[in-house]
This record gives C-alpha cells, sequence and structure tokens, in this order.
C-alpha cells in the first residue's frame, strides 16, 4: 500500500495519474483508477479502468468497502488500483478510516492487489496507521 499525500493542491491526483500511467508498461495484471468525478477519465491511458464512484450513489464508508471488495472479487487480474480521494469518497476523516485500512490491507495480502491512495492531510497530520505506508 502506498499513501500520496499533501495539503489539497498540491498535486496529488496528478502524480497517481502518472503512476498510473506508468505501470501500464510494466504491470503484468490490469490498473483500476477510482475516483469521484470524471474530471481525469482523459488523462489516463486507455488500458487503465477508470471508474467515478458517483454513478453508484456510495454514501458511506461501508458501502465503499462492498465496492472495493467487489472489484477485487470480481477480476483476480487486478493487480493495481488507485483511490483518489478516499476521505471524499466515504465522507470520512481519514482518522476514522483505521478500519478501512486494515481490510485493505488483508486485500492486499490475499488477494496480491496493491493500493495506492491520495489523502489531503500533511505528513504530520496523517493518522498513525499511516504513517507505516508513506515513503
Amino acid at each position: 500500500m502506498k499513501i500520496v499525500y499533501g495539503p489539497k493542491g498540491t498535486g496529488k491526483t496528478k502524480v497517481v495519474i502518472a503512476d498510473a500511467n506508468a505501470l501500464v508498461e510494466s504491470a503484468k495484471g490490469h490498473v483500476v483508477f477510482i475516483t469521484d468525478t470524471n474530471r481525469y477519465m482523459y488523462d489516463l491511458k486507455y488500458q487503465i479502468r477508470f471508474i467515478d464512484v458517483k454513478g453508484y450513489n456510495i454514501r458511506c464508508e461501508n458501502e465503499f468497502v462492498g465496492f472495493i471488495k467487489g472489484i477485487v472479487a470480481a477480476n483476480s487480474d487486478n493487480e493495481y488500483i488507485f483511490i483518489d480521494g478516499i476521505a471524499r469518497i466515504t465522507g470520512n476523516a481519514l482518522s476514522d478510516l483505521g478500519e478501512f485500512f486494515a481490510m485493505v490491507e488483508r486485500l492486499e495480502k490475499d488477494f496480491s492487489v496493491c493500493f495506492v491512495f491520495t489523502c489531503s492531510a500533511a505528513k504530520e497530520d496523517l493518522p498513525e496507521f499511516l504513517k507505516k505506508y508513506v515513503d
């Protein structure tokens, strides 16, 4: 798992888009990019599965957990899953997402998928459970 962090407007999304586009060349499996807007749809290479969660009416963390598990279960060839704006999508503060990130960690281990998240926070403001995923 990797966390790309920084205050709002510091270019986190551009970083993960560049990372996803670069991985397409070397990934053995599929690359998935999940966000809550279609704004970046055309910035990603066509081989990347783009998902705008607004169309799925996700209203809380539990619904998003089911959504993520469904994506993992639906295709065992998913290798990388990028999630842009986890706090926005779930409607929760980062500090309240400890159980969510523990679940993601289990998914990574059990299904050999790598998650990359953007989090709008300075490094010192990240919850302790996320700091082990920061470069």
